[in-house]
């Protein structure tokens, strides 16, 4: 069960700095921090293209796979003894 946890750990910080980089990769929408390093100059079309829906799908799934290691860290914790 050790390796199991460690494996979920290693996973963790893995997709824990994955997920930093994707969403530090979408572009802003205006009006939050992203305004403040200069996101704020482009002009929105309102419609997104193909990469940025794929770029917010793969994010959703890492931080799916991210949640999923800590519901499993916090099951082996409590279910061990």
């Amino acid at each position: 069960m050790e390796a199991v946890r460690i494996g979920l750990q290693v996973l963790l910080v893995i997709g824990g700095l994955f997920l930093t980089l994707l969403v530090l990769l979408h572009k802003g929408k205006g009006g939050g921090l992203s305004d403040m390093f200069g996101g704020g100059m482009s002009t929105s079309l309102g419609s997104s293209s193909v990469a940025e829906r794929n770029l917010d799908r793969f994010t959703v799934a890492v931080g799916v796979v991210w949640f999923a290691c800590i519901v499993g860290i916090g099951l082996i914790d409590r279910f061990t003894a």
